[in-house]
């Protein structure tokens, strides 16, 4: 399945049913009445995520979604039938935004969170509605009111307890497919992954859910290579893992470059934790290892993490640095609001 993280899409609630201009027309009532019905209200259009998704795939070649309109009233008081509705199933972590892709109208970020996007219009009261005491035979009612039309803009942030970031051929991929099951792209030339990929992770016992998002260079926030598109999707993250490659010859203006990208992108992600760590030492010799961690930990002013994607040495370490980062966010269940209940 082709992955999606922007998609925009049109919808329209249903307009209301007209209300009915009718009289009693039966054998020996010898007056009637009006007895006109009210017209039925239009569909809504609503947005539900879903746990089972996790692209915008199905919005590529659909993106009009009309609710259905309300039936117009008639006689005998029988009022129109409402409009059904339209559910825009959508994976959990979506965003939906107003035209100018600025304003959220809302955030999913749970299974099963509702939003509605356009209420139905409702339906105009027949002539029933209107008789008084001092017009017993109203020959007016109003129309239905018309839906509401809206061009939103859907953008997915992947939702993982640890987020990937680098230098191209820095070893995200690597890294990835060594600690967990998922097997994302690997080759020896740049920008080899062009999509965010998801892997469950292990450690002492615990799990969590790690991103890995294609490369940043030198100038993603103006759009050079694959810009800044991808960095939405560790927003959320709780940590941040910065992999750098210690066979390039400048490690520390690497590292430079990542977090200046970070920046520029949103301060606040900039300051979230991170764990820096030094990757393919497998490659490197002692001196050279030592020398670079040193430049390394000089630049970010705080330690360093040894280790290979490769041959997995120091990469336990490196996930129990994310664990311990990761656990304090997650309440145990016993302080939990809401646990179940037990006898």
């Amino acid at each position: 399945m082709k992955f999606l993280d922007l998609a925009k899409v049109y919808v329209r609630s249903g307009g209301g049913g007209a209300g009915c201009v009718s009289f009693r027309r039966e054998k020996f009532i010898e007056y009637g009445g009006p007895d006109g019905g009210d017209g039925g209200n239009g569909g809504d259009v609503w947005a539900e995520a879903a746990p089972g998704l996790n692209t915008l795939i199905d919005f590529r070649f659909q993106q009009h979604f009309f609710a259905k309109s309300g039936g117009h009233g008639m006689g005998a008081q029988r009022t129109g039938a409402s409009g059904d509705d339209i559910v825009l199933r959508v994976p959990v972590g979506t965003e939906i935004l107003e035209d100018d892709q600025e304003t959220v109208v809302a955030d999913l970020t749970e299974p099963g969170q509702r939003v509605l996007l356009a209420r139905g219009g409702n339906g105009g009261f027949g002539n029933l509605h209107f008789k008084s005491s001092t017009n017993r035979a109203p020959r007016h009612a109003n129309p239905g009111q018309p839906g509401v039309e809206r061009t939103l803009w859907l953008r997915l942030k992947l939702i993982a307890d640890a987020g990937l970031v680098g230098l191209p051929n820095a070893g995200k991929s690597t890294f990835l497919a060594a600690v967990s099951n998922a097997r994302p792209k690997i080759a020896d030339y740049p920008f080899t992954t062009l999509h965010p990929n998801l892997g469950v992770v292990g450690v002492d016992g615990h799990e969590f859910v790690m991103a890995d998002i294609p490369g940043l260079i030198e100038g993603a926030s103006e759009g050079r290579g694959l810009g800044d598109q991808f960095l939405g999707h560790v927003e959320r993250s709780r940590v941040l893992l910065h992999l750098v490659d210690g066979t390039a010859l400048d490690v520390a203006q690497d590292a430079r470059t990542i977090l200046t990208e970070l920046e520029a992108y949103s301060p606040a992600l900039a300051e979230k934790p991170r764990v820096t760590a030094l990757n393919k030492i497998d490659a490197l010799d002692p001196e050279t290892l030592a020398e670079r961690q040193a430049a390394l930990e000089a630049e970010i002013g705080g330690p360093v993490l040894l280790m290979s994607g490769v041959s997995r040495d120091g990469v336990t370490e490196v996930l129990r640095a994310l664990w311990s980062r990761i656990a304090p966010s997650r309440k145990p269940a016993e302080d939990r609001e809401d646990k179940p209940w037990q006898p």
